[in-house]
């Protein structure tokens, strides 16, 4: 008798929900556990970012900061904070989003832990699934000197894998086809991306209604999926016998495909088209961070080396499949300052080939002052 793919029942829901409020650390390591230089290097290679500032040793050693720093998604190489902290075993999970706030830069050998507690569990009924539930959980993310370096919260829609794939709502997504001018324009835009760098971008010299310089990612491949892989690691994605003994100490991880009848981690929905479709996706798909983490390469570019990244938030809402496109835009809609922080706020999203917003966005950037001199750093709030 063939495996069949787990539901949602109301003493699942329960446990789940016992779990609100209980701080968490896995026993093992989620990838990375220090920012080294290394580790820095292949997370930003991992999301194609060419900013010298997180991999070159000479050109950073000029700066402000005297050394290599990381982008702040590089926390995700530390632990995936996407909400789905543990319960409902056997149901599915998508990343649906992240709120960050970041508090200061993150140095080269700084040792990061990280503490996660889930918030909230709340049932809701959806088009591509019906029955779902949406976990919340805060994640803290810390350094070597016990400072917050920066903190987010995270949620995750999970579903019954079979209803997802009979409800068949992404039945009618056809994949992406092209045409030679259509990738010629994808290159040309790869090709103005503009890196900020040394060029301290002041703000003075900023206005309402600036438009930031796009960042495009894609044709998305199985190569970028192997690189970001690389770069960020993962905790399910384990090797022969050691992928053997995880399955058999947690059986309900794996996920069966019914099409070769092999049990395997759900993660893998990322790189096989079989097991996508499996939850009614017509193809694998790329990762909910990866994809924030394209936003983040876009909001580091446009604010140059002296401006600083106080905030990100981005909704995950549209699945972004092998083939497609994201065009990665931002515009500036305020310019303010608070506790002696000049800020400004951005609306910032990702957009595939078809038109659609399938990342909607806003960040806070704090900027150097030509006036009152450079950035400021949040404080921590309390509680």
């Amino acid at each position: 008798m063939a495996q069949q793919h787990a539901v949602i029942t109301e003493e699942a829901i329960a446990k789940l929900k016992s779990r609100i409020g209980i701080k968490w650390q896995p026993r093992e390591s989620w990838f990375n556990e220090m920012a080294t230089r290394d580790a820095i290097r292949h997370f930003a290679q991992g999301i194609g970012d060419e900013n010298p500032l997180w991999q070159d040793e000479e050109y950073a050693q000029k700066t402000k900061y005297g050394s290599i720093i990381a982008p702040g998604c590089f926390l995700y190489s530390v632990y995936w904070a996407v909400g789905s902290w543990g319960g409902l075993p056997g149901i599915h999970g998508w990343h649906s989003g992240n709120d960050w706030e970041f508090y200061q830069p993150i140095f080269v050998n700084d040792k990061i832990t990280f503490t996660e507690v889930l918030t909230d569990v709340v049932e809701k009924q959806s088009r591509m699934s019906g029955r779902t539930i949406i976990q919340y959980s805060d994640t803290i993310y810390t350094n070597q000197q016990g400072e917050v370096i920066a903190k987010t919260k995270g949620w995750c829609i999970r579903a019954e894998r079979g209803a997802s794939r009979e409800k068949g709502r992404y039945s009618g997504v056809r994949k992406a086809q092209y045409t030679p001018d259509e990738l010629l324009a994808i290159e040309q835009a790869y090709d103005r991306e503009d890196i900020r760098g040394t060029t301290p971008r002041y703000w003075e010299d900023v206005k309402t209604g600036d438009e930031l310089t796009p960042v495009v990612k894609g044709p998305l491949s199985l190569r970028d999926m192997i690189a970001w892989l690389m770069g960020v690691g993962s905790y399910f994605m384990r090797a022969h016998r050691r992928a053997l003994d995880y399955q058999r100490r947690h059986p309900a991880v794996g996920m069966i495909d019914s099409a070769t009848g092999i049990t395997d981690v759900p993660e893998l929905v990322h790189v096989e088209n079989t097991r996508a479709e499996e939850i009614g996706i017509p193809g694998a798909y790329d990762y909910g961070p990866q994809r924030i983490s394209w936003l983040g390469h876009l909001l580091t570019n446009w604010m140059g080396d002296d401006g600083f990244l106080k905030r990100l938030y981005a909704e995950l809402r549209g699945f972004n499949m092998i083939g497609d496109t994201t065009w990665c835009k931002g515009k500036l809609i305020r310019k303010y300052v608070e506790n002696e922080a000049h800020l400004v706020d951005i609306d910032c999203w990702g957009e595939n080939q078809r038109g659609e917003i399938t990342m909607p966005g806003r960040a806070t950037v704090i900027l150097p002052s030509r006036l009152h001199g450079p950035v400021v750093y949040p404080t921590v709030p309390q509680g």
